[in-house]
């Protein structure tokens, strides 16, 4: 049988082995999304769950799920209705697929109003869409448009959305 100080050397050996071994702090989910205003009037929103979160640049701590953005020129509602809409879900995947998706909408209510355009940094650095012009192709019009959303596989990838006229 093994004296009591053994044992005890034993376990304060083997959890010290376990913490050297184990990550000092794992890195928390997080992102970031700019709105830039290149219009020189109105202003940019970022909206969630019916909440304005910000005007210009928003971090979140966690995912960011089922956000919008857009350039309020005074015609758009809460939910950017009426308006060129840009619709957010950041979030780091969990399986191949399950990353960060981005798109611009002109589904109605949606209309265009002003350009919007977006794309990612801090991972798929420069991926992204345009819809600069009331017939671009680039943006969702029927719910079917799948085309339109651009998927980013990275952990905390960031997000710039721009409103031109």
């Amino acid at each position: 049988m093994l004296p009591f100080f053994s044992i005890i050397s034993v376990l304060a050996l083997f959890l010290t082995r376990m913490a050297v071994a184990a990550p000092l702090k794992l890195r928390s989910e997080s992102h970031t999304i700019n709105l830039v205003n290149n219009c020189g009037k109105g202003t940019p929103k970022l909206v969630q769950g019916g909440q304005v979160l910000t005007t210009s640049s928003f971090t979140s701590s966690g995912s960011f799920l089922a956000g919008i953005a857009y350039l309020d020129d005074g015609t758009c509602l809460l939910n950017g209705e009426y308006c060129t809409t840009v619709e957010i879900t950041l979030v780091n995947p969990t399986s191949p697929g399950a990353g960060s998706s981005t798109d611009v909408t002109l589904i109605s209510p949606h209309a265009f109003n002003v350009g919007a355009s977006f794309s990612y940094f801090n991972g798929c650095d420069g991926q992204g869409q345009a819809c600069t012009t009331a017939s671009c192709t680039s943006a969702f019009r029927i719910d079917t448009d799948y085309f339109a959303q651009t998927q980013c596989e990275d952990d905390n990838v960031g997000l710039a959305v721009i409103f031109s006229c």
